[in-house]
């Protein structure tokens, strides 16, 4: 009966070579060809077993056959983890599983005192099996059985639709071989003196288990990992999905399409349906027409559906091209709810900062004005509104060393009211403080920009004259006298008043510094010098200049 394993053998030969060709192998498949291939050496070695008479060869044979069910059964269990996708992340995991089996290698290999298998008549064709045998066979249908608990547990606790059709698959064709293996334990080695031996059922439950491997490989891609992915990535997208063929049916949804519609594979699809307005408005009708009316081209918009809160969808259809020509069209449907809240939030967000932002500027600006005022105020005269004193020996200061280097002239001019107590006293302060301001006035109509206006004390005023030769600073001089000398204050309707202004004049060129004298000494002994040349002026009797000189 040495024929039926050899068939067994062949046929499984020829099932592995078209899952070889007929798949493109990925990690899935390489593992079950490796289990294929372990299946296919127990019919072979029981067909060897009876083809040769030597007794030797035999033996090996017979271990042979149950050494290649020692890594079937642990890759089986690896094979079933990782299909139903328990595969272990710690290696002591590994080891626990790898380790019963791989005791069993040295019990088959080395027969110890034949209490695995022993001969009938000085041959192996028939034989009989020891006790650990049975231990042998006890550890690896366990192996069996607990891929069985596995799968079971895994068809029923798991909700994934595809692991569940694969588990179908392979439970069917692992329950026929463990069956099969059962019955040959039961009926040929168990009872063998009761009842003749029933040849190849191991041989044919490994086959017919093969047999259901291979339609699921073939039929239903159960190993294909590209299809897995597929559906896996499809499923596992968060924008909703939907693909229909030519003649507008559905024909593949993903399960993120399910708060937007409620669709069904095979259903008709109907571009309108999809849209949440019952009366279409002119932005849903533009969308329409564009679907309709042209195919090939891509579709969007942007519809709001109505939930606890507005849902904002994006809808995009585009054509699908194999070859040159449309088969059909994907829709897709992207919440934007999240989106265009963040919009929303960071376009208000803008709007606060902007609104904040002016009210910074006009801050900023006010500070700007404040600080030119108190600048302004920390410079001037506060009656007068001409430069004060303070301002101009910094600006003396920083010039004075520069001018005499450069040899540049200057001059200035010391000028005081005349007469002015009596001003105070005959028509009171603020007839006084009038007079000064108006004089103010007009010498700054005579004044360029450069030059420099500032009170001196009470009503005596400098005038700092940057680039001007003395005679210049005369000439000027004496424009100023005339034009206060002929300025007529009015204090009323019937009275009015004339002042004159004592002036004293000081020219870098013609007063000479000494070489070693520093900046704060020259300046003090030049404000001394004018400041005498304007008494000079006015005990020579007053409205009139005169010039210091040293």
């Amino acid at each position: 009966m040495a024929w039926i394993d050899l068939s067994v053998f062949l046929l499984l030969f020829i099932l592995f070579v078209y899952v070889f060709t007929t798949v493109t192998v990925t990690p899935l498949h390489k593992a079950y060809l490796a289990f294929h291939f372990a299946m296919m050496l127990w019919p072979f070695c029981q067909f060897a077993i009876k083809a040769t008479d030597n007794s030797s060869l035999q033996l090996f044979y017979v271990k042979l056959a149950f050494v290649g069910s020692v890594p079937l059964a642990i890759g089986w269990i690896f094979f079933t983890l990782f299909l139903t996708g328990q595969s272990p992340k710690r290696r002591i995991i590994y080891v626990l599983i790898t380790v019963p089996a791989m005791l069993l290698l040295p019990i088959i290999i080395f027969n110890p005192h034949q209490l695995f298998v022993l001969p009938v008549e000085g041959g192996y064709v028939e034989r009989y099996y020891g006790s650990l045998f049975w231990l042998t066979m006890v550890i690896v249908l366990s192996y069996f059985i607990v891929s069985l608990i596995i799968m079971l547990r895994a068809l029923i606790g798991n909700n994934s639709t595809r692991i569940k059709n694969q588990v179908k698959q392979v439970l069917s064709g692992v329950f026929v071989m463990t069956a099969f293996i059962l019955l040959d334990l039961l009926l040929n080695v168990g009872f063998p003196q009761k009842q003749a031996v029933i040849q190849g059922l191991t041989s044919f439950g490994i086959l017919f288990s093969a047999i259901f491997f291979v339609i699921a490989i073939h039929r239903n891609k159960v190993f294909d990992i590209v299809t897995i992915a597929h559906q896996d990535i499809i499923d596992t997208i968060c924008h909703g999905i939907l693909v229909i063929d030519e003649n507008e049916n559905i024909i593949e949804i993903n399960q993120s399409l399910s708060p937007y519609l409620s669709l069904q594979v095979g259903d008709r699809f109907d571009i309108k349906a999809i849209l949440p307005q019952e009366v279409l408005d002119d932005k849903d009708q533009a969308f329409v027409r564009s679907y309709q009316e042209r195919p090939l081209e891509r579709a969007e918009i942007e519809a709001v559906y109505q939930e606890a809160v507005n849902i904002h969808v994006h809808i995009q259809v585009s054509p699908i091209w194999v070859g040159g020509t449309m088969v059909g069209r994907i829709i897709t449907f992207q919440d934007r709810s999240e989106l265009r809240n963040l919009l929303i939030e960071t376009k208000l967000q803008n709007e606060i900062l902007q609104h904040r932002n002016e009210a910074l500027i006009a801050i900023q600006h006010e500070l700007s004005r404040t600080n030119l005022k108190l600048e302004q105020m920390a410079i001037t005269d506060s009656l007068t509104g001409c430069y004060n004193r303070h301002y101009l020996m910094q600006r003396l200061e920083r010039d004075f060393n520069q001018n005499l280097q450069d040899q540049v002239p200057f001059s200035v001019l010391l000028l005081d009211v005349d007469h002015f107590k009596s001003i105070n006293d005959n028509y009171g302060h603020l007839v006084g403080d009038d007079v000064l301001c108006r004089t103010v006035d007009i010498i700054q109509h005579h004044l360029r920009q450069e030059d420099i206006l500032s009170r001196y004390g009470g009503e005596e005023f400098i005038i700092y004259l940057p680039d001007t030769e003395q005679s210049e600073a005369e000439i000027l001089a004496d424009r100023i006298k005339y034009a206060v000398e002929m300025n007529i204050i009015n204090l009323s309707q019937s009275a009015s008043l004339s002042i004159t202004i004592s002036i004293g004049l000081l020219s870098n060129h013609t007063f000479a510094f000494e070489p070693s004298t520093d900046s704060e000494t020259a300046l003090n002994e030049m404000f001394q010098a004018v400041d005498q040349a304007l008494y000079q002026a006015k005990r020579e009797g007053r409205n009139r200049i005169v010039s210091a000189a040293r």
